[in-house]
Parts: C-alpha cells; structure tokens; sequence
C-alpha cells in the first residue's frame, strides 16, 4: 500500500530537486571537496567543544568561532543533500525504488565504517588509559560525543562520497 505524498514531502521533494546548486556538486572530484569540507567543518567545531569542556576558565572565543563555523557547515551539508537529491533526508513514501535500494547500501556501508570508528576509540581510549595507568575519564565525555556526531553524520557523508554523476543531456536524441 502507497501512501500519498503530504504537502511537507512534495515541498522537500521539490527542494531536493532544485538544480539551480548543480554547479556544486556537478563532478565526483566537488562532491569529494564539499564532504572533506563537511568532515573537516565537523572536526574543528568538535574540537572546539572539547576545548571548551576541558579548558579551564571561560574560553568564550570557542563558543564564538564555533557558531561562525555553523554557517559554512550548514552550507556543505545543503549541498551534500542535493547531490543525493536528499536520500537521507526524504521519508521514505518520497523514494522510488531506485533510492531506497540507494539509500539501503549507504547506511550499510556507514554502519561498518561506524563499527570500525567505535572500535577504534574504544581502543584508544583503552590504550590511552593503560599509558597513563588511570582510566582517561576527561577524555571520555568529549570523545562519547565526538563518536555520536560521527555516527549521526556517517551516512550523509557516505551518501555524498557514494553520489554517482548524472548522465549528460545529449542535445544530439532531442534533434
């Protein structure tokens, strides 16, 4: 059973489409640069949340550049969406089949590079609390948090990664 598409889903559905950012995401190499962009936006407002964690006294210049770095990131992750055509962000009642099936192998591969990230933190929080002889507690809470905004954002960064060209308009079959 198909259930119809809502106002909300048509007017994501449309937003999604819009072509007018092609020139973002036209190429395998701009889709690479706008997900290198997104992960390293991702990585310094991470980073400056730990910073601000375990800094002490009032780093305030943290909380400042973070919330600059808000804008380009948001920019990158529209732009990411539209060169899936938003195949995370659609319900999926707004997928054909093709999509689904798309959408089905990102979060397949973005789990295993999830486990493999999970893993590897675990073993570097284990190791680096082995060196030390304590167990690295500071570390935890922003590394717990680092881990979670890499799981939420995996998929999208896979999906922009996995993204294939579109076929060129051959001008030559419309004649």
């Amino acid at each position: 059973m198909t259930t119809a598409l809502t106002r909300y889903d048509r007017s994501m559905l449309r937003l999604m489409n819009d072509r007018r950012g092609r020139p973002l995401y036209a190429t395998a190499a701009r889709r690479r640069l706008a997900v290198s962009a997104h992960l390293m936006l991702t990585a310094a407002i991470g980073g400056l949340m730990a910073y601000f964690y375990l800094a002490e006294g009032e780093p305030i210049w943290a909380l400042i550049v973070m919330a600059v770095l808000l804008l380009p990131w948001m920019v990158a992750t529209g732009v990411i969406n539209a060169a899936t055509r938003g195949l995370l962000e659609l319900r999926e009642r707004a997928l054909d089949e093709r999509q689904s099936a798309e959408r089905l192998r990102v979060q397949a591969r973005a789990h295993r590079a999830m486990t493999l990230l999970l893993a590897a933190t675990a073993a570097g929080l284990l190791i680096t609390g082995a060196a030390a002889d304590e167990a690295p507690t500071a570390y935890a809470a922003p590394a717990l948090i680092a881990v979670l905004a890499v799981h939420w954002l995996m998929p999208l960064w896979v999906a922009g990664l996995m993204a294939q060209d579109e076929p060129a308009e051959d001008d030559g079959l419309a004649a």
